[in-house]
């Protein structure tokens, strides 16, 4: 089935599918592209949701024939591949069938007073993804990631934000002076200093500042804080996943008394 807005693939040679397959499998070809892939139904339904437009829809050839009319009709292009490309093209251990490319959004400039979470070097994309899925449930509005964090729109960050990317403003590469722009207190997690979080007196809008996997947030960083937070482990243990200890403040403040 081929029509002048439909093209069928067969070919690994095709450069529109090696495009796609750079933006699918490697991690920052976003940036030099200006365009991200998501796959799969969850991915491709919260970016509508959220009015993305998407530049380019892909199908496997299986399952064109039936894709619902909300995803076919959704780009102004659409790729059919065939089932061996489609293969070769997905990094799911199950291909979705299906997924769109989209334009990546304009950079964002920092919003002083927006409630912000502050990445410092969390390198592992599950844990980045995480953190967005948690912030973007507990009313953060924006994301600063420094430099040397993992790239906030690669497949696997994608895939573990499940949505969240369309419902946060998202900013990379920052530095720590770009923080000076924020009109928030900062806070900062700790392993073992500062007050436990239970007992702390939060405000919102605020930022919190979450840092390296092993190290944590750098020094710099914490001389920046208005408060040190740490979260009370009654059985034990050293410390908590970055990502878990993200999603007990990020609750703490949303759901704070008055």
């Amino acid at each position: 089935m081929t029509t002048p807005d439909v093209l069928a693939i067969a070919s690994g040679d095709n450069p529109q599918f090696k495009a796609l397959r750079r933006l699918a499998q490697d991690n920052t070809a976003y940036r030099k592209a200006g365009r991200v892939w998501i796959e799969g139904d969850h991915l491709c339904r919260a970016a509508l949701a959220r009015g993305v437009k998407p530049a380019l829809a892909v199908f496997s050839s299986s399952f064109w024939p039936r894709a619902p009319k909300e995803w076919s009709d959704s780009a102004a292009k659409t790729l059919v591949l065939n089932e061996s490309l489609w293969r070769a093209l997905s990094a799911l251990e199950s291909p979705a069938q299906m997924g769109f490319v989209i334009d990546l959004p304009a950079a964002a400039l920092i919003a002083g007073k927006r409630a912000t979470v502050i990445l410092d070097r969390v390198q592992d994309a599950g844990n980045v993804g995480s953190i967005l899925r948690s912030a973007c449930a507990f009313g953060f509005e924006q994301v600063i990631a420094l430099t040397g964090t993992a790239a906030l729109w690669s497949p696997k960050v994608l895939r573990a934000g499940m949505g969240a990317h369309f419902g946060l403003s998202l900013i990379e590469g920052a530095e720590l002076s770009d923080l000076d722009a924020l009109e928030l207190p900062l806070l900062v997690t700790s392993s073992h200093l500062g007050e436990y979080l239970h007992r702390a007196d939060l405000t919102m809008p605020c930022a919190w500042a979450l840092g390296h996997e092993g190290q944590g947030v750098c020094a710099a960083l914490s001389q920046r804080a208005t408060q040190a937070i740490r979260i009370e482990q009654p059985g034990g243990e050293e410390s908590l996943n970055v990502a878990a200890a993200a999603a007990i403040c990020l609750h703490a403040c949303a759901c704070r008394p008055g």
